[in-house]
């Protein structure tokens, strides 16, 4: 067996357990330094290591048994410190009891962002209630001051892998967002919205059962 390869069967197992030990260790739950941050983190909130960014802790509020998977970024305002906007009021940020927050996602707020009780995002979803404005064409977007209105989306809902949620969405409960969906507006209790810009292919009422 040549050099590196022996090296690589001696060393791999340690550099695996060292992982396995950093991901135990370097989860966040509500009695750590980190979890006192937060507005509130209830009774077996987890944040997974590695966690992504987090900005304006002290606005985010994560209800009890739910798990936030790895690189999630969970974000209230642009910088540490900045003044929440005008009628906002924390936490700004909420994420329900027993929900869990797929890797990779962004959930960012600003005015409002809800997610209710028992929701799962897939991997890499993004939540915002602010998106940039373009009212004045002869100024560069990114210098405009962009708009911010509240999102919430309801309890028992699933939100597919790299779905969208834009500002002023409100989803129902049971809702479904299929994978890649864009969403924006209001939407039904228990419904399959899909497409760009997402719409409701599917909806179950109590009369009919799910339709179409």
């Amino acid at each position: 067996m040549s050099w590196p390869r022996r090296a690589h069967v001696l060393t791999a197992p340690l550099a695996q357990a060292l992982w396995r030990w950093l991901r135990f260790a370097g989860s966040v739950g509500p009695d750590d330094r980190v979890g006192r941050r937060f507005h509130s983190m209830g009774p077996g909130a987890l944040l997974a290591f590695p966690q992504g960014d987090l900005v304006g802790a002290e606005h985010i509020a994560i209800g009890a048994g739910s798990l936030v998977a790895p690189h999630v970024t969970l974000s209230v305002g642009m910088a540490e410190g900045q003044p929440l906007l005008e009628g906002a009021t924390s936490p700004v940020l909420r994420i329900g009891e027993r929900c869990t927050i797929g890797r990779g996602s962004h959930l960012v707020a600003h005015r409002s962002v809800v997610i209710g009780d028992d929701v799962i995002t897939g991997p890499y979803c993004y939540v915002t209630d602010q998106n940039h404005t373009y009212r004045d064409p002869e100024v560069p977007i990114g210098l405009q001051w962009p708009s911010a209105v509240p999102v919430e989306i309801g309890a028992g809902s699933w939100l597919g892998a790299g779905a969208v949620v834009l500002p002023g969405t409100r989803l129902g409960r049971n809702t479904v967002v299929a994978a890649g969906s864009v969403v924006r507006g209001e939407h039904p209790d228990h419904a399959v919205l899909a497409g760009v810009p997402a719409r409701v292919v599917r909806r179950w009422t109590p009369d009919a059962g799910w339709q179409p």
